[in-house]
C-alpha cells in the first residue's frame, strides 16, 4: 500500500495544508495509507484529532512522516531538510515554483525524487479537477477585493441616507483570468461600479456577463492576443503604449485598482507605472496580486502596504489564498487527491504511467535529472 505523507508547511507565511481530513478519508478509500505530521493542519483549522478520525496516522516530526512516504504532498516546494528525508525514488507533488526556484529542483533531482509541479497540469477537460492554479486564483481574486476594501477608507456600495448619499466606489480590475473574474464578481456583489481590462479578446464577453464594463484597445493585435492554452501573450511595445494611454485617463477616476496579470515563466508585466500612480487621487488603493512575480505596479513592495506622496496606497500582500486557509486547503487537497489517482494502476498499486499526458506535463524531475522540456538545460 502506497504511503502519502503530509507535513506542516515550512515556507514563510504559508498557512495552508496539502490534505484535509476529508481528502485523507477519500485517499484511504482509494487504497493509500496516509501519515500526517502533528500540527500540519493547525493554521488552517484542521486539528490532529480530525486527521486521526479520518484514518491517518500521526508523526511528531516532518522527518518521521517523510521517511515513511512513497509520495509527499506539499502546498509549496519542500525545503532542503525535507528533501534529504525522502526515501530513494519517492514522489513529490506540490506547487514547486519551477521557473523561479531552480535550487529546489536541483535538490529534488539529486535526491532521485520524481517531482510533479502542479502548476504544469495541463488545462484540458480531464484535468480540470486537478487545476491548482484555478482553484487558488479563484480564492485570491475574492480575497483581493476584501483586502483592498479593508485598506480603502470608504464604503463600496452606494448608500442613500437621511444625511445624504454615499457614492458607489469605482473598482478597476486589470487582468481577467480566474482571479480577475472572481474579483469582478466580488466587487459587484459589494455594490461597486466595476470596469475591467485584459489583452485577450475572449474576456470581453465574460466581463460584460458579470455586469462590468470592458476597457481595451481593440485592434488587430488584441484580436490575436491569446495562446492556445488560454494564456495571455506578451504584447508589443506599440500595443502597450496605446493601452497605457487609454488606461491612464481611466485610472485617475478609480477608487480601487486590482492587478492580476501573470505570464508563465516570465516576470509579471508592468501594467501601472509611477506616473499613472501619481495621477490617481488621494485615498485610492492599488492591490497587486502579481507581487510575488515582481508585480504589475511600479513601486509595489512584497509584503507591504506603502503610501505614495500623493496619498495612494499600494498593497503588496503575498499568498492571498493563505488568508483563507481553510477553504484554500480544502480545494487544493481535492486537486491533489484527483492527481493521486493517476499514480495508481488498475490493481491499486503505485505504478504511474509517465506517458499519461497529465503526468508527463507535470513531471519536473526523475531518475536524478530535471526532465521537463521547459526547464532542462
Amino acid at each position: 500500500m502506497a504511503v502519502i505523507a503530509v507535513t506542516r508547511e515550512s515556507r514563510a507565511n504559508e498557512t495552508r495544508v496539502a490534505a484535509t481530513p476529508e481528502s485523507v478519508k477519500k485517499l484511504i478509500a482509494a487504497g493509500f495509507s496516509v501519515v500526517v505530521e502533528a500540527g500540519a493542519g493547525g493554521a488552517a483549522a484542521y486539528p490532529d484529532a480530525d486527521y486521526a478520525t479520518a484514518g491517518a496516522s500521526l508523526e511528531l516530526s516532518a522527518a518521521a512522516a517523510i521517511g515513511k512516504a512513497d509520495i509527499l504532498f506539499k502546498v509549496r516546494a519542500p525545503e532542503a531538510a525535507e528533501i534529504s528525508a525522502l526515501k530513494p525514488g519517492a514522489m513529490v507533488v506540490a506547487t514547486l515554483n519551477p521557473y523561479q526556484d531552480r535550487e529546489t529542483l536541483d535538490l529534488l533531482a539529486k535526491a532521485g525524487a520524481s517531482a510533479f509541479a502542479m502548476e504544469f497540469v495541463p488545462r484540458i477537460t480531464r484535468a480540470q479537477v486537478m487545476d491548482v492554479l484555478s482553484s487558488q486564483a479563484n480564492l485570491a481574486g475574492y480575497r483581493a477585493v476584501i483586502e483592498a476594501a479593508e485598506v480603502f477608507g470608504k464604503a463600496l456600495p452606494m448608500m442613500m441616507t437621511a444625511a445624504g448619499t454615499v457614492a458607489a466606489a469605482k473598482v478597476f480590475i486589470m487582468g481577467v483570468g480566474v482571479a480577475g473574474l472572481q474579483a469582478i464578481a466580488t466587487a459587484r456583489r459589494l455594490g461597486a461600479v466595476v470596469t475591467a481590462t485584459d489583452v485577450r479578446p475572449a474576456t470581453k464577453e465574460q466581463v460584460e456577463s458579470l455586469g462590468a464594463k470592458f476597457l481595451a484597445v481593440e485592434d488587430e493585435e488584441f484580436k490575436n492576443a491569446q495562446t492556445a492554452g488560454g494564456y495571455a501573450k506578451e504584447m508589443s511595445a506599440e500595443y502597450q503604449a496605446k493601452q497605457a494611454e487609454l488606461l491612464s485617463g481611466h485610472l485617475t477616476k478609480q477608487d480601487i485598482v486590482i492587478t492580476t496579470a501573470l505570464i508563465p515563466g516570465r516576470a509579471a508585466p508592468r501594467l501601472v507605472n509611477a506616473a499613472q500612480v501619481a495621477s490617481m487621487k488621494a485615498g485610492s488603493v492599488i492591490l497587486d496580486l502579481a507581487v510575488e512575480q515582481g508585480g504589475n505596479v511600479e513601486g509595489v513592495k512584497l509584503g507591504e502596504v506603502i503610501e505614495t506622496p500623493n496619498g495612494v496606497k499600494i498593497v503588496g500582500i503575498p499568498n492571498l489564498p493563505g488568508r483563507i486557509a481553510t477553504d484554500a486547503s480544502a480545494l487544493y487537497a481535492r486537486n491533489l487527491m484527483a492527481f493521486a489517482g493517476l499514480l495508481l494502476n488498475k490493481e491499486g498499486a503505485l505504478a504511474p504511467d509517465f506517458e499519461d499526458e497529465i503526468l508527463k506535463a507535470a513531471l519536473v524531475t526523475r531518475d536524478g535529472k530535471i526532465v521537463h522540456p521547459q526547464l532542462a538545460v
